[in-house]
């Protein structure tokens, strides 16, 4: 979503975006490639730069990563019974 929703109307590349937010472009290249998750020192400087919610980008990390694990999980949740009140 960031390079799709931001950088790709932008017109922004990694190095460029690194440079305008202070960040290492590598790290900036990592989180893209997904061969890092984003955290929060990057969540804050994206979301100062693009004006948007503190948190923003983490949270589409997190809703990344939990529907990734429910794909992992392939069927697994729908054997659990849920414990009754």
């Amino acid at each position: 979503m960031l390079v799709s929703e931001f950088m790709e109307p932008l017109e922004l590349d990694a190095a460029t975006l690194a440079a305008a937010i202070d960040a290492p472009t590598a790290h900036v290249e990592a989180v893209i490639a997904g061969e890092r998750p984003m955290d929060a020192e990057l969540d804050l400087r994206l979301g100062r730069y693009f004006r948007m919610s503190e948190g923003f980008f983490l949270r589409l990390q997190d809703q990344y990563e939990l529907l990734e694990a429910k794909r992992a999980l392939n069927g697994e949740l729908e054997r659990i019974t849920p414990r009754a009140a």
